[in-house]
């Protein structure tokens, strides 16, 4: 913590002794000195009596002191986070969350007990905000941890290669610095909510028995007032009524691009610009019905798949995942199927997933079909249907009860069989307006606008636009004075530059300052974001010295590396950097939110 002892009637010696006593305080800590100092100033009689220093030591001293750190790209581990925070008050526990990002290496050889949340993003990698903390734990600065009791929840999706590796990290480091786990790590899949309320209790029990808590800890006093909190969220979505479901990209063009309004009248729901829409979509019933002919089921039988009693045919289309294929997965349906061919598959991680790429449940009930394998045994087998997250493109301060999404059809052959994507697809081939979607958002407080009078730049190739539509409506009905980039790409001019008509009248009102793009396919020699990026450098470099923040919106896989690597070069050049200090640079910008990433 800081405190400015400037202004202090402190001797020199008096401050001196203040802070040291600060330096590495714990939050509880901070809270009892509160109090003592509350009670020593009471009453103007300038001493406290015993009463009110036992009132200001007891609930403190008497609670377990819980750090929760928390690393998150999207924020959902925060959210958890926040949920593990507010349940352990009432086990007695005194509980404070800390972003990665903002938490103070030294501290955490003086914590009690951590609790560590970590999502995991792209080739294993640990998300932007818990780079630098990743680092840390397994450099050489990494203190002894003897003395420290801990556990993991890790998020992932078990379809990609490196599942839950950055909580994987954490656990085997901790254990590794002597940290001993008082509850055992949780690998959690896109459907994590179960495993993660299990672990929060398991998490919470342990520590109030191990620590003799029984009273409810004390609510931090210095804690900001929380906004209201609509009724609907992930577990209770909103159902949306749609207002627009237009065609956005342009006749000639090989991508289908909707721009679809959904109405959150009466619903309670707030957002910003930069949060997204979870979106619970339904799978293509022609695709039900063909699981249903191949596994000879009429679909009538009654399962149970949502904490209630369903028929197989509405487990299969609202409530379980047949259109991806995982490696737990894959590993079941081998033991059940009792196939040596099939198992020496599982049994080689690469061939596996060379396999099932492009392929879904259809294609391996096929290909090893089980005998007698009953309904429920099927829908035990499947993960559930999880919802699907779109980027808002809209800005609530503009259009008020309303939130806009911006949403590219997925269509693809693959294996003899035309695919598609789940949620795209409905909502761009089965969904009409009137229709109801359920919905909740999804806040991210890692993709923020800055202060008004900060610049920006943003980066958002395709659909990775929308945020900044939702940013561009944001400033312009906050008059806000900081200047606004944008670069934009897309395959071509004539029928994929999306919102055109808005970012020109943007730019011609003055809102949008500079608008740079990229289209891929007008010319024979490919063009990206990123040659912009480059053909800019010194305007980019001079922005950033100015103080402007950065923002990267799409795909993971090509588009964010490719522009990261141009920003790189853009640091080596014009500023006089090596690799390693051009690194650090963007590093440097990540800590101070000055460089904001939304891949996917």
């Amino acid at each position: 913590m800081t405190t400015d002892l400037n202004s202090s009637p402190l001797s020199a010696g008096q401050q001196a002794r203040l802070a040291e006593l600060l330096d590495g305080i714990s939050e509880g800590q901070l809270f009892w000195l509160a109090g003592f100092l509350a009670g020593k100033c009471s009453g103007g009689s300038g001493r406290a009596s015993a009463n009110t220093v036992a009132a200001a030591i007891t609930p403190v001293s008497a609670a377990p002191e819980l750090t929760v750190l928390f690393g998150s790209q999207t924020g959902n581990a925060e959210e958890l986070a926040q949920q593990l925070a507010a349940r352990a008050a009432d086990k007695g526990v005194s509980a404070k969350v800390v972003d990665m990002a903002d938490y103070k290496h030294r501290q955490l050889k003086k914590e009690q007990y951590l609790a560590v949340l970590a999502s995991t993003q792209g080739e294993g990698d640990p998300p932007d905000n818990a780079l630098d903390f990743h680092e840390f734990l397994h450099g050489k600065k990494a203190p002894r941890l003897e003395g420290l009791r801990y556990s993991v929840l890790s998020l992932g999706d078990s379809s990609y290669e490196h599942f839950c590796k950055t909580g994987q990290d954490f656990d085997s480091k901790l254990a590794a610095l002597g940290a001993t786990a008082l509850a055992e790590r949780v690998d959690c899949d896109v459907d994590y909510e179960d495993l993660a309320e299990d672990w929060i209790n398991r998490v919470l029990e342990t520590i109030a028995s191990e620590a003799g808590a029984s009273q409810p800890a004390a609510v931090n006093p210095l804690a900001a007032e929380q906004a209201p909190v609509s009724a609907h969220s992930r577990k209770h979505p909103y159902p949306a009524v749609i207002l627009t479901n237009q065609l956005l990209s342009g006749r000639g063009s090989d991508k289908e691009v909707r721009h679809i309004e959904l109405s959150l009248e009466d619903s309670g729901l707030v957002y910003k610009p930069g949060d997204a829409v979870g979106v619970f979509p339904e799978n293509n019933p022609a695709l039900v019905n063909e699981l249903l002919s191949t596994l000879d089921f009429d679909g009538e039988q009654t399962v149970s798949a949502v904490e209630r009693e369903v028929s197989l045919r509405e487990a299969l289309a609202f409530y379980r995942e047949i259109t991806l294929l995982t490696p737990p997965l894959m590993k079941h349906w081998a033991d059940l199927a009792a196939d040596d061919a099939l198992k020496a598959l599982v049994a080689d991680s690469g061939e596996l997933r060379a396999w099932m790429e492009g392929r879904d449940l259809l294609d391996l009930i096929k290909a090893w079909p089980i005998p007698r394998l009953a309904p429920q045994e099927l829908v035990n087998l499947l993960r559930k249907l999880p919802p699907r997250l779109y980027s808002i493109s809209s800005s609530q301060a503009a259009v008020d009860d309303e939130v806009h999404i911006t949403v590219a059809a997925v269509r693809y052959a693959s294996h003899g069989r035309d695919r598609e994507g789940v949620a795209s697809a409905w909502l761009s081939d089965r969904m009409s307006e009137g229709d109801q979607v359920r919905i909740y958002i999804d806040p991210n407080k890692k993709f923020a606008l800055p202060d008004d009078s900060k610049p920006v730049i943003m980066i958002g190739p395709g659909t990775g636009v929308a945020p900044f539509r939702a940013f561009l409506q944001e400033r312009e009905e906050r008059e806000a004075e900081g200047e606004n980039w944008l670069f934009f790409g897309d395959r071509r001019f004539r029928s994929d530059f999306l919102y055109q008509s808005e970012w020109l009248k943007w730019r011609r009102d003055g809102l949008l300052t500079r608008l740079d793009v990229a289209f891929s396919r007008d010319q024979a020699e490919k063009r990206y974001v990123q040659h912009c990026l480059k053909e800019n450098s010194a305007e980019v470099w001079a922005w950033l010295q100015r103080g402007a923040s950065l923002y990267v919106c799409g795909d993971a896989d090509r588009m964010a590396p490719d522009v990261h690597q141009a920003l790189l070069e853009i640091a080596s050049e014009q500023g006089g950097l090596n690799p390693e200090q051009a690194e650090e640079f963007l590093r440097q910008l990540n800590r101070d939110k000055r460089y904001q990433r939304d891949v996917y």
